[in-house]
Order: C-alpha cells, then sequence, then structure tokens
C-alpha cells in the first residue's frame, strides 16, 4: 500500500514506515500530525484518485526532528561589468516517520 500526498507545494510518494523530509511543519518534536492532502491512495488493486483531494482521507505521521539541509550557494555575475553576487541559503525542514495511511 502507498499514497501520494501534497507538502509544501511538493508530492511525496510514501509508505507505511518511510522517514521523509518535509518543508517544516509548526509542530513540536515527539508528537503526531496528520496530514490531509492525499492525492492517491493505492491498495495494489484499484487505486482511489481525488480530484484534487480525497475526501476523509489522512495521513498519520510522527514528528522525529527539525533541521536545516546543507547550504545552497548563489553565484550572479555579469561578464565585463564588474558584477559578482554570492548567497548562501538553507532550508528548514522536518524530519517525519509515517505511521499509517487512513483511507475513506
Amino acid at each position: 500500500m502507498f499514497a501520494v500526498m501534497k507538502s509544501g507545494g511538493k508530492q511525496f510518494t510514501i509508505k507505511v514506515g518511510d522517514i521523509v523530509d518535509l518543508e517544516k511543519l509548526e509542530v513540536e518534536t515527539g508528537s503526531k500530525h496528520d496530514i490531509k492532502e492525499v492525492l492517491l491512495i493505492s491498495n495494489g488493486s484499484v487505486p482511489v484518485i481525488g480530484s484534487p483531494f480525497i475526501k476523509d482521507a489522512s495521513i498519520s505521521v510522527e514528528v522525529m526532528a527539525h533541521g536545516k539541509a546543507e547550504k545552497v550557494f548563489i553565484f550572479k555575475k555579469k561578464r565585463r561589468k564588474d558584477y559578482r553576487k554570492r548567497q548562501g541559503h538553507r532550508q528548514c525542514y522536518t524530519r517525519v516517520k509515517v505511521l499509517s495511511i487512513n483511507s475513506a
């Protein structure tokens, strides 16, 4: 059994027991959280597809940790104009463990 869910503008294919890094959620570490934006649930035979989301479906996750990803450098340059600019960015994330996939 697997599902496709949406979180932070991205879509994730998940199974029970997976550990996934999502965009930062405002939830405490160690607590449980339900994600309602489920796009597809497949039991193996007939998939259930939402339009855009499946009504009354949710994914139960446990928040394991919050953190920051590796630094990404942004470098801009214009040739022959003596223009160079360097920036860095570290995206915040929430690491969660999928506990169950609840269909309607």
